[in-house]
C-alpha cells in the first residue's frame, strides 16, 4: 500500500514530509550549523517548515530568515498563543488574549522579515498534552478568531490554522476558514480520531505534533512498540520511520513536520514517505493500542 507524495495545504501542493523548527534551538551556539541544516532540508525536498517566535526565543525564526530564499518556495507556517519567556520556568508564557495574538503576529512578521505570514496556527490549548490557560488567558474562541480573521483581511496572515483544538472547537471555527489543524497525534495516541475525520471531510490538512508519541516522561512512544519494531526489522528501516510512515498511510491529509538538529535524521524522515506497507502489515500497526495523552504537563 503506497501513499501519495504530495497533498494540498493552504492553497498549495506540498510534499507530505516537512520540517519542524523547534529543535533548531539545540544549535543555538552553532548558528552556521543550524542554517546549513535547514539548507540541507530544502535540498532534500522540504517545502514547508513549522516555526514560532517562542522557539528558541526567536532563534528558529532568525535561522529561517537567514537560510531560506524566495526562490526556494518554502511555505513557512508559524503559530501564536504563546510568547517567549527566556527567564521563566518554561521558555514561554501564554499569550491568548486578542491583543496578544496581534502582537505575536507582528513579532513573527518582524523576526521572519516578511510582509505576510503564509499560515498562522492559533494554539488553543484545549486538548492534548500541554499547558492549560488560567485567569485572563481563558479566552473565548470567537474572540480569538475575530482578531485572526481581521489580520487575514489586513493581509498580515495568509491562512489560519488551529492547534490543540477539540472537535467542538473545530466545528465552531469552520466558518472562519481553517487551513490546518495541529494536534498531538501518533500511532500510540489517537485520541483525536474524530477531529481527524472532520478534517478529512472538510479538506483541512492534519499536521500532528509529537508524531512518534511521548516527548515527555510517561507518555507512550511509538518507537517502543514491539509491533513497530518488528515491522521496522522486516523492512530494514527504523522504528521512527515506521511510525511516521503509518501516519502518512492512515489519512490522505496528513502532513508531517518532524524536528531534528541532525541532517542524517532529516534524510531519514524524508525517506519515510517512500515506505510502503502491505495490507497485513498495516493491519498489524492499526491494531497497536492507543493510550490517552490528555495531560497538562508542558508545551510542544
Amino acid at each position: 500500500m503506497e501513499t501519495t507524495p504530495t497533498a494540498p495545504f493552504a492553497g498549495r501542493t506540498v510534499r507530505r514530509v516537512g520540517y519542524g523548527a523547534l529543535q533548531l534551538e539545540r544549535l543555538h551556539d552553532r548558528r552556521g550549523e543550524a542554517v546549513a541544516l535547514l539548507r540541507r532540508a530544502v535540498e532534500l525536498g522540504v517545502d514547508h517548515v513549522d516555526t514560532a517566535e517562542f522557539y528558541g526565543s526567536g532563534f528558529a525564526n532568525a535561522v529561517i530568515r537567514e537560510a531560506l530564499r524566495p526562490e526556494d518556495g518554502v511555505l513557512v507556517v508559524t503559530k501564536v498563543g504563546a510568547d517567549p519567556d527566556p527567564g521563566g520556568r518554561l521558555p514561554l508564557r501564554l499569550a491568548q488574549r486578542p491583543e496578544q495574538l496581534r502582537a505575536s503576529v507582528e513579532d513573527n512578521l518582524r523576526s521572519l522579515g516578511v510582509e505576510q505570514l503564509q499560515v498562522v496556527n492559533l494554539r488553543r490549548l484545549d486538548s492534548g498534552p500541554g499547558l492549560r490557560p488560567e485567569g485572563d488567558q481563558v479566552v473565548d474562541l470567537d474572540d480569538q478568531l475575530a482578531v485572526m480573521t481581521a489580520l487575514r483581511d489586513e493581509g498580515k496572515i495568509g491562512a489560519i490554522g488551529l492547534s490543540s483544538v477539540t472537535l467542538a472547537g473545530l466545528r465552531r471555527a469552520l466558518p472562519a476558514g481553517i487551513a490546518c489543524v495541529q494536534n498531538a497525534y501518533s500511532l500510540v495516541a489517537r485520541d483525536d480520531e474524530d477531529v481527524l475525520r472532520l478534517c478529512v471531510a472538510e479538506g483541512i490538512a492534519w499536521v500532528p505534533f509529537f508524531p512518534l508519541g511521548g516527548a515527555f516522561p510517561g507518555l507512550p512512544k511509538a518507537t517502543g512498540e514491539p509491533a513497530v519494531r518488528a515491522v521496522a526489522a522486516s523492512l530494514g528501516v527504523t522504528p521512527a520511520q515506521v511510525g511516521l510512515a503509518w501516519l502518512l498511510h492512515h489519512a490522505p491529509n496528513v502532513l508531517l513536520i518532524p524536528g531534528t538538529a541532525d541532517a542524517a535524521h532529516v534524510e531519514a524522515n524524508m525517506a519515510a514517505a517512500a515506505i510502503t506497507f502491505d495490507d497485513a502489515t498495516l493491519a498489524t500497526l492499526d491494531a497497536v493500542e492507543s493510550r490517552a495523552t490528555d495531560v497538562p504537563i508542558g508545551a510542544e
